[in-house]
């Protein structure tokens, strides 16, 4: 019966009438009516007249189309009644009038009997259930009218009820957990294979939704869900099997040590499915993307597996033959332009990315035997598609077998330089794939070993009749170039050059781009040694530029300013010339003459500025007028995002390039990514102008920082745009100091609006890593500023944003020690951990500069608000985790360097710390503990004294650990000799027995790693050589030959360097040495070193 008047649905049918109307006009109008007629004055009459369309209408379509719109509707935004709130119009209703249309909805949820429709109104249902579950109210009728559909004897309401359970896993509360599990193993269990399948998209979603604590019970409903599996293969039922494997593909990222006791019968299935090809490509690659998903997330259960990485690899290397089907001869490869053609969905292509992902998660111990016992019969196969697929392995593989690969780099190119000359363009083509990977992964090696080997081969390869392989030759010789050091590509500069030039003449336009970016790249790494070819090329270009050219030439113009601005960086400004200005003015025509917003040239353009400024410096300022109006334009774009209400939309953005979408609460937010991109690479170059122009550029300061930076630093649609504000700011402050002075009241004013938008965002920034970034922005901004630039209630503000920081890592850091206990034996820490762990790691070493940098400008200023963070420093110095004490221990350092006597208020936070840390194991805490004893006695005045005494024993035992002198402990074994050295210096410490305290402590030099450490502790040996110290004449030698190590070190410079070889001259008068034959046993450099400052 129905709730509404025949004239309401009459209303109603005429207007989805409107709606359905294929002529524009009749749809606009509709669509105004149900806008402004429905949705505003009576949003209410319409879901519920929508509903009873959907109930009552005869025909199919009208009933689908209602529900489809009910849909629609039910997620616009709309105020509450009675309040400023906003959310999703439907659960903006008052509560009588939701109730009666969600228990219409029902109803006809029940009784629809065609399953497309069905569907469309299970949709319906399930975003009011969102809308329910997001305000964290519950609708209690669904949830016992789905489990009553899942028990239906009709299949169709069966499945429809595991698709609502997929799309609103959350309307499961709590309390209805262990009905669940009876209910999902009936659905794996059911008589009809979509219902099966159902059952298994709704269980990935609802596991998925739950805490992992939670996820353990549900581990037993594993074999019944991978049984769904075989009936689908033997069926051929190619589109059950997708879902079904994209179901497992969701689990295996959540859980997939759940799969642990029945992982290899799942990777023999996946293998099978892999291999049959009659099931398809996709649901092929829907079980590679399986296993693949498991190397990402359990690898040790992988590498645990007797055939997981033998099977794959073959399997892998199997699907990368299957390419250019139907093109063998690859004319029709040869023959296309399009160079970016869409390849993703290919076999090949598919097999190649999850060989990448196998190589770097489960590393080369355990895929490289599997897949060279396949390459060197691939690698000699007649059929060239083996060939090719060998090579592009190695491609896919060399990162991730990096460190056993390079040690075999003379077998790997000799498997890889005769594809360069084998007949078939693709093998050649792979070939020089092959070694452009693997100049980037074996960057260093492969230039200095392995130049002759790699450049005599590949340059002749820019010779091939074919354009493609022209253009891949010279994209691999971009790999190696940017690698490479100058000395390097010196002997080889006349080969390249002139062959790359030739391509500058072919008819292909790709092959002339690609050249031009090949001469830009080699003119970089060569620097000063293209000169030579400066004269030859440089005209060239020139033409280019100079020369009108139509659109498909826009391009190519671009890349010959890209490499005609990396040429003159390479050669400088002198030896350009008046070319300089010629380049720059013609640059300036060119942006004058872009119209379209799609012309690459703008965007080329804007780097071309930035690198034309390096090398004019000052001399660019005349050009700035020009530069800055279309920088500062996309500098300052805002964000462009779209509320995409239904999937037409949708389809319309997806099918545009540059744009992303998110989805959120049932919606789908469209961001163009592509205007933020331009918007921070444009703020990248304003740091480049602001860091070459300095005072210069002050005249554009305050628009940026009001306009661009300071908005950018909460710009949270894009994270690199914030993070290049951030940069932005102490450049920009140090370019108006430069013109404005560092006290004048201009700057004054432009430091409070700064400081108090940096304090802002220091408490309003989600992303950890960024965050990082903003503590660095605040520091080096301070830097700027200098001495007493913050006020007290900046540094009130500045603490209130660390103890917030530091709260919530320390929620961080407990709920990854809770995750890993709940880690099972042989489960590996996934990579989002290690990643969170590194963010968190960076955080507190940027927020540790930020301190110091409070505390080296404002001194004992910034103590009564530093104060209320010594809870948190308490709670370090005896954490578990060496990166809290280190992070405590360096702060408490700043406190004694800065703060002088007025640090020992805080002895009882400072004393048991230092001395805990001169024996920590982890020698950058060592390191930090041995430091801050001698800062301590350096600064701290005389109420330190008497624990910088007692430290010495500690100091010295730190010296005397049986690795003190390896790499990783050095630092820490000097700065105990520099504080011993402070120690027995200060005026305040008068350390008894000090005689017997020097002997020991010249056996701790020498110091010839720590250049801040060496001054202070050859200061005090030059102290006791002038004094003509007994135990130093003891030992003459040896102390000569420490300052010898020093010296050739260069941990001593300038005036320190100085007085140290005065001081060794000394000692060799004093004792009577014997110079040449005390040099007589040592190295050769060390010899150099006596002969130059001592004979």
């Amino acid at each position: 019966m129905s709730v509404l008047p025949p004239e309401v649905h009459s209303a109603l049918g005429l207007l989805l009438q409107g709606l359905q109307s294929p002529d524009n006009n009749t749809r606009a109008h509709a669509e105004e009516q149900l806008n402004n007629e429905w949705i505003v004055a009576r949003a209410d009459v319409l879901l519920m007249g929508l509903v009873e369309q959907i109930k009552g209408a005869q025909d199919a379509g009208p009933r689908s189309f209602a529900a489809v719109l009910f849909r629609r509707i039910a997620t616009k935004t709309r105020k509450v009644f009675d309040s400023d709130e906003s959310k999703d119009l439907f659960i903006a209703l008052q509560y009588a009038q939701q109730e009666a249309i969600r228990q219409k909805l029902l109803e006809t949820l029940q009784n629809e009997s065609l399953p497309h429709v069905r569907h469309k109104i299970g949709d319906a249902v399930a975003e009011v259930a969102r809308q329910y579950c997001d305000q964290g109210q519950v609708w209690q009728e669904l949830l016992q009218a789905l489990f009553n559909l899942s028990m239906s004897q009709d299949a169709g309401q069966r499945e429809l009820a595991f698709r609502i359970f997929a799309t609103t896993p959350a309307i499961i509360e709590k309390q209805h957990e262990d009905n669940v599990i009876p209910a999902f193993t009936k659905g794996f269990q059911d008589g009809n294979i979509e219902v099966r399948t159902a059952a298994m998209e709704a269980f990935s979603s609802f596991f998925a939704s739950l805490q992992k604590k939670s996820q353990k019970k549900y581990y037993r409903l594993v074999p019944e869900l991978l049984n769904v599996l075989p009936p689908l293969k033997q069926a051929g039922d190619a589109d059950g099997l997708m879902k079904a494997l994209i179901a497992l593909i969701e689990l295996a990222e959540e859980a997939p040590v759940m799969f642990k006791p029945l992982f290899h019968s799942l990777v023999q299935f996946s293998i099978a499915v892999i291999q049959d090809k009659d099931l398809g490509d996709t649901v092929r690659q829907n079980a590679l993307e399986l296993m693949g998903t498991f190397a990402d997330y359990s690898p040790a259960m992988c590498k645990k597996d007797s055939s997981f990485a033998s099977d794959m690899v073959t399997q892998c290397l199997s699907l990368m033959t299957d390419v250019g089907v139907d093109d063998d001869d690859a004319s029709e490869w040869n023959n296309t332009d399009d160079l970016e053609a869409e390849e993703s969905n290919m076999n090949h292509v598919a097999g190649e990315q999850c060989m990448d992902r196998l190589a770097n998660k489960l590393g080369g111990q355990t895929i490289l035997p599997s897949t060279f016992t396949w390459l060197p019969q691939m690698m000699i196969s007649n059929t060239w598609r083996d060939r090719h697929a060998a090579l592009m392995a190695i491609s896919a593989i060399s990162e991730g077998c990096r460190e056993l690969m390079e040690g075999e780099l003379d077998q790997v190119l000799d498997l890889v330089i005769p594809a360069l000359r084998h007949p078939h363009p693709r093998v050649r083509w792979a070939g020089c794939n092959a070694l452009g990977q693997m100049s980037t992964d074996f960057a260093g090696t492969m230039q200095e070993k392995y130049h002759q080997v790699v450049l005599t081969n590949i340059i002749p390869v820019l010779n091939s009749p074919e354009p493609r392989i022209q253009s891949h030759a010279a994209a691999a010789l971009v790999n190696f170039c940017e690698e490479a050091e100058r000395a390097t590509l010196e002997p080889y500069l006349d080969q390249l050059l002139n062959h790359l030039m030739r391509l500058l003449e072919s008819p292909k336009r790709y092959v002339q781009e690609q050249a031009l970016s090949t001469i830009a790249t080699i003119a970089d790494s060569a620097e000063t040694a293209f000169g030579k070819y400066y004269g030859t090329l440089m005209p060239l270009l020139f033409g280019v530029l100079r020369e009108e050219q139509s659109k498909e030439y826009r391009l190519l113009r671009a890349k010959a300013m890209e490499c005609a601005t990396l040429i003159a960086l390479a050669v400088g400004k002198e030896r350009m010339g008046q070319d300089a200005i010629d380049l720059v003015q013609l640059l300036g025509s060119i942006q004058e003459k872009i119209t379209d917003a799609d012309d690459p040239q703008s965007s080329y353009l804007l780097h071309c500025w930035g690198r034309m400024c390096r090398v004019l410096g000052s001399g660019f300022i005349p050009y700035l007028s020009g530069v800055m109006p279309p920088l500062l334009a996309l500098a300052g774009a805002k964000a462009d995002i779209q509320l995409l209400d239904d999937e037409d939309q949708i389809n319309n953005v997806q099918q545009e390039e540059g744009w992303e979408l998110v989805p959120l609460k049932g919606k789908v937010i469209g961001i163009k990514t592509s205007t933020l991109e331009d918007k921070h690479m444009a703020i990248e170059l304003i740091v480049i102008y602001a860091q070459q122009l300095e005072a210069a550029f002050a005249p554009y300061v305050l628009e940026i920082m009001e306009k661009v930076s300071l908005p950018g630093l909460a710009f949270f649609f894009h994270d690199p745009v914030r993070i290049a504000s951030a940069k932005s700011v102490p450049m920009l402050l140090n370019a108006y100091k430069r013109a404005n002075g560092e006290r004048s009241p201009a700057m004054a004013r432009l430091w409070e609006t700064t400081i108090g938008k940096i304090l802002e965002v220091l408490s309003a920034e989600p992303a950890i890593d960024t965050l990082a970034e903003m503590y660095q922005c605040f520091y080096e901004s301070v830097e700027v500023l200098g001495k007493d630039c913050l006020t007290s209630a900046h540094m009130q503000a500045f603490v209130e944003s660390a103890k917030s920081t530091l709260e919530d890592y320390q929620i961080r850091v407990r709920k990854r020690r809770e995750e890993q206990q709940e880690i099972e034996d042989g489960e590996d820490e996934s990579d989002e951990t290690a990643i969170a762990i590194e963010d968190d790691q960076t955080l507190l070493s940027d927020m540790n500069k930020a301190f110091h940098t409070i505390f080296k400008n404002q001194e004992t200023s910034f103590l009564p608000a530093w104060a209320r963070l010594l809870p948190f420093y308490d709670a370090f110095v005896a954490s578990n985790d060496s990166t809290q004490r280190q992070w405590a221990l360096c702060i408490l350092d700043d406190v004694l360097e800065f703060c002088g006597d007025q640090s020992w208020s805080y002895q009882n936070h400072i004393q048991q710390p230092l001395v805990a840390g001169m024996r920590d194991p982890v020698p950058a805490n060592r390191q930090a503990a041995c430091y801050g004893v001698g800062i301590a006695a350096q600064k701290g005045g005389a109420s330190w004294s008497t624990f910088t005494r007692e430290s010495l024993h500690a100091l010295f035992a730190a010296c005397q650990l049986p690795n003190a002198r390896e790499d990783d402990h050095v630092f820490a074994t000097e700065n105990a000799c520099a504080s011993i050295a402070k120690i027995m210096s200060s005026p305040h410490c008068r350390v008894p027995n000090a005689q017997e305290v020097i002997g020991p402590w010249i056996a701790t030099l020498p110091v010839e790693n720590d250049e801040e450490a060496a001054p202070y502790a050859y200061t005090y040996l030059a102290k006791l050589i002038d004094e003509s110290n007994p135990a130093v004449l003891a030992v003459a030698d040896k102390v000569f030959l420490a300052i010898v190590s020093a010296i050739e070190a260069e941990t001593l410079q300038g005036q320190n360097a100085q007085r140290a070889v005065n001081a060794a001259k000394r000692v060799v008068q004093l004792a009577r040495l014997d110079l040449n034959q005390l040099k007589s046993r040592l190295r050769p450099e060390t010899q150099q070193t006596i002969r130059l400052h001592f004979l």
